[in-house]
């Protein structure tokens, strides 16, 4: 069932999904790809179609430590909103869909490179690398959703989406660039301590 995947799952757009992935789950209704764009301050993320059309991107907030990003379709509207929220000990980075569904990521997931992580308020589980985002996303049920796969050596952080469930494709979307932000939040305060503690003097 994909559970501590160490193979990657990308593929190109005209590519078929890996047969791995077939072997386990079926072939996916079709693909979806994200990639960061180069220089914006914003860090637009674009997710295309297998034709390579843009059917989302993302605006966020400059700094990554913030945590807020809109999703918005092809025709400028907000499918999906993202925030980072501070609670307790623990920041808990909410997903906001713009029918009213909402559900929550924990920054614990970070403890755990390889293991099952759920959603809460969806029912839904990540299963595989979370931190190296190539994992398989499960439904209540058990059945396959999507399962997502990181290019590797991208500089421009590119992902596909095979989605099993099309219906859920705005929700797919919203988790897969939720946990990307997670991941470059996570990167930047890391750069920020290393920068804070490298330039300190006794």
């Amino acid at each position: 069932m994909g559970i501590l995947k160490d193979i990657q799952s990308f593929h190109e757009a005209g590519e078929e999904a890996k047969d791995f992935n077939v072997e386990d789950f079926g072939e996916p209704a079709y693909s979806l790809y994200t990639a960061l764009n180069l220089g914006d301050l914003h860090q637009r993320i674009d997710i295309t179609d297998e034709q390579e059309n843009v059917k989302y991107y993302t605006k966020s907030s400059i700094f990554a430590l913030k945590g807020k990003t809109d999703i918005f379709d092809a025709n400028d509207n907000v499918i999906a909103h993202l925030e980072k929220k501070p609670i307790s000990l623990h920041e808990k980075h909410f997903i906001t869909m713009a029918d009213g569904r909402n559900f929550t990521l924990s920054n614990e997931l970070f403890h755990v490179v390889k293991d099952i992580t759920n959603i809460e308020g969806l029912g839904w589980q990540i299963q595989g690398d979370i931190v190296g985002l190539n994992f398989d996303l499960i439904d209540e049920s058990g059945n396959p959703v999507a399962v997502i796969g990181k290019k590797l050596l991208s500089i421009r952080d590119k992902y596909c989406i095979d989605l099993y469930q099309p219906e859920q494709e705005q929700v797919v979307v919203a988790i897969v660039i939720q946990l990307e932000k997670m991941l470059e939040a996570r990167r930047e305060s890391e750069s920020s301590s290393a920068i804070s503690f490298g330039g300190s003097d006794d």
